[in-house]
């Protein structure tokens, strides 16, 4: 029995890492030790080799490191499914009186610059998806170390849906220094060719990426590329709490509708899970995304108004309808892309647990 024993102490240290699809059985066993009834709880699992992986997490070091690395699969994978889509959202905020909509902006571009016209800034927004998300899960599970401590939780506790959305806004804030740059890179080339169209700035200008780079850095110097932070900062903070809350809100019910755990109810369930956290995402932040585009855009013609006074210039020249301009491609490309984004994210961070949480 004192093999038994110990196997018993070594799981009861912490039972909250045992998923049901691991476990075979729990049976209680008495028997007799020294005149009294001794009762023990015994986990069988799938075999030894599972127990000693679920019972010894990696490093701290080694699980930012399997937390940087499947975000930035996850942000790889969520650019090459959802970035026609983003380069239409791009154009039509910054422009929205020269589209009628969705597909109208599609088909110009299209008949303007041809198919690579729709891929415009894929490559800042590689850079800018792979830091986002590598640095955004990175802090995600770093946060929620964070709430644990300050809760008095176990390492080892599942946290609730609401306190996994509160560890997602506050690692959105570390998120945001590692996006803006990119980010501004990106939208200044979807636009490129609408700002020489307009007039706001001379034509012929090449529209690479290390172009907009060298005219950043000589007009504004490194700093140019953080106009818009406050912004994507305000953008981020509500919008990942969403993002995060609405993704885990989704897992749960599916969850709990096929009697699994959250880690086992399938890719289709994953994927739409992650679509709806992203939709919950841009229809809490949509206008304040069309503020920013503006701001890291037009600034390109010039110094450029800030958060409040962009916004207060929309709605006095234009109304509320541009702020929403470019939805529809938005709300369109959130369940491939989102849907892309966890399921890269949770397959390759599940493999990495695996060979590396000894």
């Amino acid at each position: 029995m004192s093999t038994h024993v110990e196997l018993i102490e070594e799981v009861k240290v912490c039972t909250d890492a045992l998923q049901p699809s691991t476990l075979l059985k729990c049976q209680t066993v008495v028997h007799k030790e020294d005149g009294q009834n001794v009762s023990f709880v015994l986990y069988f699992t799938r075999s030894d080799a599972v127990l000693k992986k679920l019972t010894m997490a990696p490093h701290p070091v080694t699980q930012a490191i399997i937390d940087l690395s499947a975000g930035a699969c996850g942000g790889i994978a969520c650019v090459l499914s959802g970035q026609p889509f983003d380069t239409a959202k791009v154009k039509m905020q910054t422009f929205p009186s020269l589209y009628r909509g969705f597909v109208h902006c599609f088909v110009s571009v299209y008949k303007q610059v041809g198919l690579r016209g729709l891929y415009q800034g894929t490559t800042p927004a590689l850079i800018a998806n792979i830091a986002e998300n590598a640095v955004l899960f990175m802090s995600y599970g770093f946060c929620q170390n964070v709430v644990r401590f300050v809760l008095g939780l176990d390492q080892c506790t599942e946290l609730s849906d609401v306190q996994k959305a509160c560890s997602g806004s506050v690692a959105s804030i570390f998120s945001s220094l590692a996006s803006c740059p990119t980010e501004l890179v990106k939208c200044r080339l979807q636009a490129m060719h609408e700002m020489e169209a307009s007039g706001k700035i001379a034509s012929g200008q090449k529209s690479t990426v290390w172009s907009v780079v060298k005219n950043v850095l000589r007009t504004n110097g490194p700093l140019g590329f953080y106009q818009g932070l406050t912004t994507t900062i305000v953008r981020e903070i509500p919008g990942y709490f969403c993002f995060f809350g609405g993704y885990e809100l989704s897992r749960s019910m599916f969850a709990q509708h096929m009697g699994r755990d959250k880690e086992h109810i399938g890719v289709v369930p994953l994927m739409i899970s992650g679509g709806f956290g992203g939709a919950c995402l841009w229809l809490v932040v949509y206008p304040i995304d069309c503020v920013k585009s503006r701001i890291q855009v037009l600034s390109l013609a010039g110094k450029q108004e800030g958060f409040l006074k962009t916004l207060m210039g929309i709605l006095r020249n234009e109304g509320v309808a541009p702020l929403y301009s470019g939805l529809t491609s938005t709300m369109i490309r959130t369940f491939p892309a989102n849907g892309a984004l966890f399921l890269a994210y949770e397959v390759s961070r599940k493999i990495m647990m695996q060979q590396f949480a000894l």
